[in-house]
């Protein structure tokens, strides 16, 4: 029997040099695409999919992300008053339900893998998502909500997955393929970022993931991997033969938003998305071709 996923962890702890000065006091995870941070995206991508505890794995300056979650009586008062019932509501409908939202600190910037083990004890032995909130996608069901549906055909754990050009798999995890219908590979091995010389496919892992709990035996040694840091995959890759693996190939498109152009692109994207601003988007675009 599968069972259900009820729980994400985001892991939101990052620096974001990339965006320096932007970001020195302020988290990546709060740069806006068009009216809202890539938090909010990712968090209402996991609400979508049926995620009942959403746990964020924060370092230090993050507490914004803690108050933006938050009631702000002054601001709604003030847009109460002033009749702007829509702003009320977009501020409102964003909160999550008391007690669903927990925030743990990742006190060293150990990486991806020790954010995620900084979870193990609210997780408590059932299987949970991984959204990396800089990795947005516009798709039409929610990867997550995508990725659940293909989890309780297969089980086990099921990571979002697309191909890249070979010469950038030194980028990213790049899965070790046994067979693949196109929609899923089913994954005998699992390398994190690979030479190209050596990769095993082009087929890389994306910021989403669904795991079982056994991935935190493995995190729990605290095993060093590539760029010294203690690698998610890693971990995942010595479950393989234990637990099921496989890629999902998704059905949207990605915008890495942790890099300038990726970002740049998602506002674009996904502000001609909005029936208000669409035109004004191709007319502005074409006054700086």
């Amino acid at each position: 029997m599968v069972r259900p996923v009820r729980k994400a962890v985001f892991p939101v702890a990052g620096l974001g040099t990339r965006f320096l000065p932007a970001t020195k006091a302020m988290p990546k995870e709060m740069l806006t695409i068009v009216d809202r941070p890539l938090i909010q995206y990712a968090v209402e991508e996991a609400q979508a999919a049926g995620i009942e505890e959403l746990i964020l794995i924060t370092g230090r300056g993050k507490t914004v992300m803690a108050d933006h979650f938050d009631h702000s009586f002054e601001l709604a008062q003030v847009l109460k008053d002033r009749g702007k019932t829509e702003a009320l509501k977009q501020i409102t409908d964003l909160l999550p339900e008391p007690g669903q939202m927990s925030f743990i600190r990742q006190q060293q910037p150990l990486g991806l893998g020790h954010a995620v083990w900084c979870a193990r004890n609210f997780i408590q032995g059932e299987p949970f998502a991984v959204i990396l909130a800089d990795d947005l996608i516009l798709a039409k069901p929610g990867v997550l909500t995508q990725m659940v549906e293909a989890y309780n055909e297969v089980g086990g754990n099921v990571v979002a997955v697309e191909d890249v050009p070979r010469q950038y798999t030194n980028r990213y995890g790049i899965l070790d393929v046994e067979s693949d219908d196109g929609r899923l590979a089913r994954a005998k091995g699992l390398v994190e970022k690979p030479d190209p010389s050596v990769a095993p496919s082009t087929l890389s892992i994306i910021g989403r993931y669904i795991l079982q709990p056994e991935v935190f035996d493995h995190l729990a040694k605290k095993e060093r991997g590539a760029g010294g840091e203690i690698q998610l995959t890693d971990a995942i890759a010595k479950t393989i033969g234990t637990v099921p693996f496989h890629g999902y190939r998704f059905m949207g498109e990605r915008f890495d938003c942790g890099q300038r152009r990726g970002f740049i692109e998602a506002n674009i994207a996904f502000a001609m998305q909005v029936d208000d601003l669409r035109d004004q988007v191709i007319e502005l675009l074409r006054k700086y071709a």
